[in-house]
């Protein structure tokens, strides 16, 4: 029993290491060589573990095999466009100016219910709005709607908005985030004080605050610690100095402009 849950254990790690080598990739983002490279080392993985007489090393050489050549694989792709096209394909219109492109779908053994779907899935319920569909090497439809039926974009209104980055998150689930802090070029003194200024003792209380390019801080406290005795439940705490309150769906979140 120990050593399978040992030889358990070392194929799961040589699996895992495996799969973070080749790269982060959703399963609908895989390429049909890379689906097969998983569904190879899975199965060299679980005759190792259910083969006890079975030498590990018969399952280890394969795996670690097998992810080299797919990483040398991925550098080949990387460096040669044809090698590219052989092994991944290339990205074919299923409508092209508005026409479904009946051959290419054959060629793609694409019915038309299958297509209807995808578009479905973007958000396209009639395929009159669709200017053009490009089914790509890994199967995902990319859509450009007709220019009549897309979102009205900023430059449209010859509006020229300002430059925005992700917000940024301050503490998770009582800790602080410290790299960010650093890199927002805060200190956890800056945070202290800011959280005080909400009658907030410790970040421990907090479950999420961030802080967006605009300087806007959200904050939100952990649910035992908005419902407070005396307090109303649901409530979010006190603040001051002219702090707008934005409750969230549970009434326990605040938002606040910063100064």
């Amino acid at each position: 029993m120990l050593l399978l849950v040992i030889r358990t254990a070392i194929l799961y790690a040589v699996t895992m290491v495996s799969m973070r080598a080749m790269g982060k990739r959703q399963i609908g983002q895989l390429q049909p060589f890379e689906l097969v490279v998983i569904l190879i080392i899975s199965e060299m993985a679980t005759i190792g573990v259910q083969n006890n007489g079975t030498p590990l090393l018969n399952s280890l050489l394969p795996i670690i095999t097998i992810t080299v050549l797919q990483i040398a694989i991925a550098l080949i792709n990387l460096k040669s466009e044809k090698f590219r096209l052989l092994v991944c394909g290339r990205p074919s219109f299923v409508i092209r100016g508005g026409e479904i492109l009946e051959e290419q779908m054959r060629r793609l053994r694409l019915n038309t219910n299958d297509l209807l779907e995808q578009l479905r899935a973007k958000g396209y319920f009639n395929v009159a709005e669709v200017e053009y569909a490009l089914m790509e090497t890994n199967g995902q439809l990319s859509v450009m709607p007709r220019a009549d039926k897309r979102p009205v974009q900023p430059a449209d209104l010859q509006m020229q908005p300002e430059h925005e980055t992700p917000a940024v998150t301050l503490i998770i689930d009582g800790k602080i985030q410290r790299q960010h802090l650093q890199n927002l070029g805060h200190s956890e003194e800056w945070l202290q004080k800011k959280l005080a200024k909400h009658s907030i003792s410790s970040a421990k209380q907090v479950f999420f605050m961030s802080i967006d390019f605009q300087g806007d801080v959200f904050c939100q406290l952990k649910a035992k610690e908005a419902n407070k005795p005396g307090q109303a439940a649901g409530s979010p705490p006190p603040f001051r100095e002219g702090a707008k309150f934005a409750p969230t769906a549970s009434g326990q979140g605040c938002t606040q402009k910063e100064h």
